[in-house]
């Protein structure tokens, strides 16, 4: 049996952990060892038997231990999956049993998929990508590692995301349109042109705000 260890104890991190728990490997092959988190007491009085067992800054990888990587920040999901991978550490991909992936779809390391999920045909989803609940993403789109799509996201036909890539709750990008590298879309947005690296953006439609 190996060791399941969630990355992160806050709410992305307990909810990763409810998720897990209704894989068909939670019964087969995994035992739940508990959180890893630099702040022990991240989880407060909330009645969990998986506790924080350690940090992440002093993890060393066991054999037989699977990380799942439930951290939303891109740029600290990135941060600490390098750091990790260079200690040795081996992740795990969850995706939910409800979600649907069609033909030739690519998900990468340390992906997490949540309940109601849809990634269409030819879609390739880097490593670390997070895609939250009743998102969809369409046919040849592709999202570059560390991108965080928070529920009720549309990415339509052919859309293109960076690196690292934020998009907050119910925002949509309309075909073909690419978004570079650590942008940040807007809860709500609606996206009809290109996004530059770096920037947010936010309305309908999507204009730059910082």
């Amino acid at each position: 049996m190996k060791r399941l260890l969630i990355v992160g104890a806050g709410g992305f991190g307990r909810e990763v952990l409810a998720w897990a728990k209704q894989l068909p490997e939670a019964q087969q092959e995994w035992n739940f060892g508990g959180f890893l988190d630099d702040d022990a007491s991240a989880l407060g009085d909330r009645a969990y038997d998986e506790r924080v067992v350690g940090t992440v800054r002093e993890y060393a990888p066991q054999d037989g231990d699977v990380l799942a990587l439930a951290i939303g920040s891109p740029a600290a999901k990135l941060a600490v999956a390098s750091d990790l991978k260079k200690r040795g550490a081996a992740f795990t991909s969850i995706v939910h049993p409800t979600a649907l992936l069609s033909r030739n779809v690519v998900v990468g390391e340390g992906c997490i998929l949540c309940p109601y999920v849809v990634v269409s045909a030819d879609a390739r989803l880097g490593d670390f990508v997070h895609v939250n609940l009743h998102t969809t993403v369409g046919h040849d789109v592709v999202v570059g590692e560390g991108s965080t799509l928070s529920a009720h996201c549309d990415l339509t036909g052919g859309v293109k995301l960076g690196r690292g890539v934020f998009m907050g709750s119910g925002a949509r990008i309309i075909p073909g349109v690419s978004v570079a590298d650590f942008a940040r879309i807007g809860a709500g947005s609606v996206v009809l042109t290109a996004v530059r690296s770096d920037v947010t953006v936010f309305g309908i439609p999507a204009k730059v705000v910082s």
